[in-house]
C-alpha cells in the first residue's frame, strides 16, 4: 500500500533510549507480549486518490506544482512532496497568476474557486468525493431555505469549506457543549451534516441534543461520517479493552487520528498516545504493559505503521495479530482535469485511487 511519495524512511532524531532490559527491570510484563494491528488503518480511498494526484501532476506538467493547504494531513506526506517539487499555500493569493494549484482532499469553498478563477489559476480539485457529497447535500437544503446545522471543527478546512456553500444558512456546532447555543428561524425546517472525520460517538450525542431541542431535526439522506473514519474508529474499539497502550500513528491536525486516541482510552485502553514517527514512541510507555494496539490514521501510509512496529519489536513485542473489524476495497477515480492530461498522454498507470490500487 505504499507508494514513491511516502517511501522516505523516519527522520532521524538523535536520543538515547533505554534497553528493553532496563524497561522490563522498571515494571516487569505478566504474561506474554504482543501488538493487537488494528485493520483497516491507514490510507482511505480519498486521500490515496489526492495524493496520487500530485504526484500524477508533478510527472507531468513538471515541478512546481502548487498545493492549497495540506493535500492531506500528514506531515510525512507533504514533506514527501515538497521533496518532490510541490509547494504547499494557505490562499490562493500566493500562486503565481496562471500557475497550477491543486485543492486538497478537505475541499475549498466557492469563494476559494472564484479567487483562483479571477487570477487565472489552472486548478485540479482533489477534494475528497465524501466531502463533496457533504457540500452537495449544503447547497440543496440552502435552496430549500432549511437552517443548516453543520457538526464540526470551527477552523477546520472541511468545515469551512462546507459552510463556504451557504454562510447564511449554516451553524458550526463544535459539539454537544454548544447545543444549548443554537437558535434557528423555524423549527420544522432545520436539518444536520457533519464534518466527515469525527468520533462517530461524540456527533449522534450532539444529534440526540439536538433532537431534544428540535424534534423534527431531519438527519442527512446518507451518513456525513466518512466509512474510513467509521470503520477505523470500530477496529481500535474492539481492540482497545483488550490493550494496555494503544499506539495511533497520525499527524496533530488529523482529526480521525486525534479521535482515535480518544475513542482508544473512551473503550478500555490503560494508555493511548498519538505519534507522527516511531522515533516519539517513548519507550517508558511499555512498562508493565503485555498487549500494545496499533492503529494508524486515515491520512497515513503504511510504511510509518511498520516503523513502529519494527521499534515494538526491538522490546519484545514481535507477535502481531492483526485484528480484522472490515474490509474496504472502494476505489475513486482522479479528478476529471487530470483524467484528460492523463488520457492525451496515454498514461493508464494509478487512475484510481483506493486501497485496491496501491497494494
Amino acid at each position: 500500500m505504499t507508494s514513491s511519495a511516502v517511501s522516505l524512511s523516519m527522520p532521524t532524531v538523535p536520543r538515547r533510549r533505554r534497553t528493553p532490559e532496563d524497561v522490563s527491570a522498571a515494571a516487569p510484563v505478566s504474561g506474554p507480549k504482543k501488538v493487537l494491528l488494528a485493520a483497516p488503518r491507514g490510507y482511505c480511498a480519498g486521500v490515496d486518490r489526492a495524493v496520487i494526484a500530485v504526484e500524477k501532476a508533478l510527472e507531468h506538467y513538471g515541478p512546481p506544482v502548487y498545493v492549497r493547504k495540506q493535500i492531506v494531513h500528514n506531515v510525512h506526506v507533504v514533506s514527501s512532496l515538497e521533496e518532490k517539487g510541490a509547494i504547499f499555500v494557505d490562499e490562493t493569493d500566493e500562486v503565481p497568476e496562471g500557475a497550477l494549484v491543486i485543492f486538497s482532499a478537505h475541499g475549498v469553498s466557492p469563494a476559494v474557486v472564484q479567487s483562483a478563477e479571477e487570477r487565472g489559476l489552472r486548478t485540479i480539485d482533489a477534494t475528497c468525493p465524501l466531502v463533496t457529497k457533504v457540500h452537495k447535500e449544503a447547497v440543496r437544503f440552502a435552496n430549500d431555505d432549511f437552517d443548516i446545522l453543520l457538526i464540526g471543527h470551527d477552523g477546520h478546512e472541511e468545515v469551512e469549506g462546507t459552510a463556504g456553500e451557504a454562510p447564511e444558512h449554516i451553524q458550526i456546532i463544535n459539539g454537544p457543549h454548544e447545543v444549548d447555543q443554537v437558535t434557528v428561524r423555524d423549527p420544522e425546517k432545520v436539518i444536520w451534516l457533519s464534518q466527515t472525520t469525527l468520533s462517530v460517538d461524540e456527533t449522534m450525542e450532539t444529534v440526540r441534543l439536538l433532537k431534544e431541542r428540535f424534534p423534527t431535526l431531519q438527519d442527512p439522506p446518507s451518513d456525513d461520517i466518512c466509512y474510513a473514519t467509521t470503520n477505523r474508529q470500530v477496529a481500535i474499539k474492539k481492540i482497545s479493552p483488550q490493550a494496555d497502550l494503544v499506539i495511533v500513528v497520525g499527524s496533530a491536525n488529523s482529526s480521525n487520528s486525534v479521535r482515535l486516541v480518544e475513542v482508544a482510552l473512551e473503550y478500555g485502553a490503560k494508555a493511548s498516545y498519538r505519534v507522527d514517527f516511531a522515533n516519539e514512541v517513548d519507550e517508558t510507555w511499555f512498562e508493565g504493559v503485555s498487549t500494545v494496539g496499533v492503529t494508524s490514521g486515515a491520512s497515513v501510509p503504511e510504511v510509518l505503521v511498520k516503523d513502529v512496529l519494527r521499534l515494538l519489536a526491538d522490546y519484545g513485542y514481535g507477535t502481531v495479530e492483526e485484528v480484522v473489524t472490515a474490509e474496504e476495497d472502494l476505489l475513486f477515480s482522479l479528478p476529471k482535469e487530470l483524467r484528460a492530461t492523463l488520457k492525451e498522454a496515454g498514461d493508464v498507470s494509478r487512475a484510481l485511487g483506493g486501497r485496491r490500487s496501491r497494494s
